[in-house]
């Protein structure tokens, strides 16, 4: 008998489904940052979702991408609001307009996938379903700058570099990048 190729599923979640997710989400996110996480404080202390007991942030979205019924990997992220004010700026390009309103930006978190399945396509396959569900203008992500390879990546998808950003005063220095939700 031939074995049956393998096939992506992709599932879209809202803030009201997490629950159900959220340990999925957790144990990928633990499978694949374990060496950073062993190595980084940075990334020790992140997670990759609000805690179900934390609000999450306004309109949270996540695509979960299975194969065979196994998770292998995820995109999410949620929409900024009026009140953001782009905290850790440190440059900008020149002409970015950084006004928000509730529906503008969506801010991309993560889009991440265990080591065997990436180079597939399965990245962006659940980074375009996790954008196909935003009804904002365009979506905002960060990428270290010590990662020039994951820059050219998201700039291959459509991304263009608006300034760099420092979050917080112990975290990396990030390149901010942005594009239209559809191309």
């Amino acid at each position: 008998m031939t074995p049956q190729p393998e096939t992506l599923t992709v599932s879209y979640h809202t803030a009201e489904n997490l629950p159900a997710v959220e340990p999925l989400l957790l144990d990928l996110y633990a499978e694949i940052y374990a060496t950073e996480a062993a190595e980084d404080p940075f990334v020790s202390s992140g997670s990759p979702t609000a805690s179900t007991t934390t609000p999450l942030p306004p309109r949270w979205g996540c695509a979960l991408g299975e194969v065979d019924g196994v998770p292998i990997g995820y995109a999410y992220g949620f929409a900024r609001t009026a009140d953001y004010k782009w905290a850790g700026l440190v440059s900008m390009v020149p002409g970015v307009d950084l006004t928000e309103h509730d529906t503008r930006t969506f801010a991309l978190c993560e889009v991440m996938v265990r080591a065997d399945f990436r180079g597939t396509g399965t990245a962006r396959t659940l980074h375009e379903e996790l954008l196909s569900h935003r009804v904002g203008e365009r979506s905002n992500l960060l990428v270290d700058e010590e990662h020039p390879k994951v820059r050219a990546l998201y700039e291959r998808w459509g991304y263009t570099e608006m300034g760099i950003m420092q979050p917080y005063p112990d975290s990396p220095r990030y390149v901010s990048m942005w594009r239209p939700i559809t191309l």
